[in-house]
């Protein structure tokens, strides 16, 4: 795996790292404003109507289309990370210092925050719904759903943006990123609200000021993350000590 990477404290107030960090934080607030936004739209045609299946499939939707669109407009700056699990990720696999990774995680908390205060100062007071575990699921039950579902999004981010052989496919990594997020969401939407970003959780907990579980959503997508970087790092991207003989060898 590459080396793990710590930095320094003067990297985080250099201009490259502080446009980073604001990218990040603009991001966040695009992505959590459409997709909290959504949900509590939905619940405001639908009578609480956002636990239903077409509260769901309308929440997937909105996550795909928004997280694309945010992952895309930070890509070119910050690398479009827009989730603390994808930037420790990032961290694991030696593509981002430590020092830069605590900019990021302050920028997309605090996106999600002000993302949270804006709807509800827009909503005329509407709550910002916490994430939460339905009924009959455990703490542990959604522990292992958001390890899985992380799992899955940075080993998607990891093929399609890290990977140095990615060549075109790094075209389509939002779309990509997009999709496999509004997949999981159809998937443990309905157990644990498939969170896979601490940030997207943070938000709207502040707000709420509700933190019951709330240790799973940290905790679950960290490790999945980390779980991906290290699979894809050392199967997919280690230099291979075999050399393959020239066809003209058989």
């Amino acid at each position: 795996m590459p080396r793990f990477a710590v930095g320094s404290p003067s990297e985080i107030g250099r201009p490259d790292a502080l446009r980073a960090g604001l990218a990040e934080f603009i991001s966040m607030i695009i992505f959590v404003f459409a997709g909290e936004g959504s949900g509590m739209a939905f619940n405001k045609l639908t009578d609480n109507g956002s636990t239903t299946p077409a509260g769901l499939v309308a929440a997937a939707i909105a996550h795909a289309f928004a997280l694309f669109v945010a992952v895309s407009v930070g890509a070119n700056i910050s690398g479009g990370h827009v989730n603390p699990a994808v930037t420790f990720g990032a961290l694991i696999g030696g593509h981002i210092t430590l020092a830069r990774s605590l900019l990021y995680w302050i920028a997309q908390c605090a996106g999600s925050v002000v993302a949270c205060l804006l709807l509800k100062f827009a909503t005329g007071g509407c709550e910002t719904s916490a994430f939460g575990l339905s009924s009959g699921v455990s703490a542990w039950n959604a522990l292992v759903f958001e390890i899985v579902m992380t799992f899955g999004l940075v080993y998607t981010v990891y093929a399609t943006a890290v990977d140095p052989k990615k060549g075109d496919i790094g075209t389509i990594a939002p779309i990509a990123i997009g999709f496999i997020v509004g997949a999981n969401i159809l998937a443990g939407g309905a157990f644990d609200g498939a969170s896979m970003n601490p940030a997207v959780s943070f938000g709207p907990a502040v707000v709420s000021w509700t933190w019951a579980n709330h240790w799973v959503y940290w905790l679950g997508p960290f490790v999945g993350s980390a779980i991906a970087a290290i699979v894809y790092s050392v199967f997919f991207i280690a230099p291979s000590t075999h050399e393959q003989l020239p066809s003209t060898d058989f």
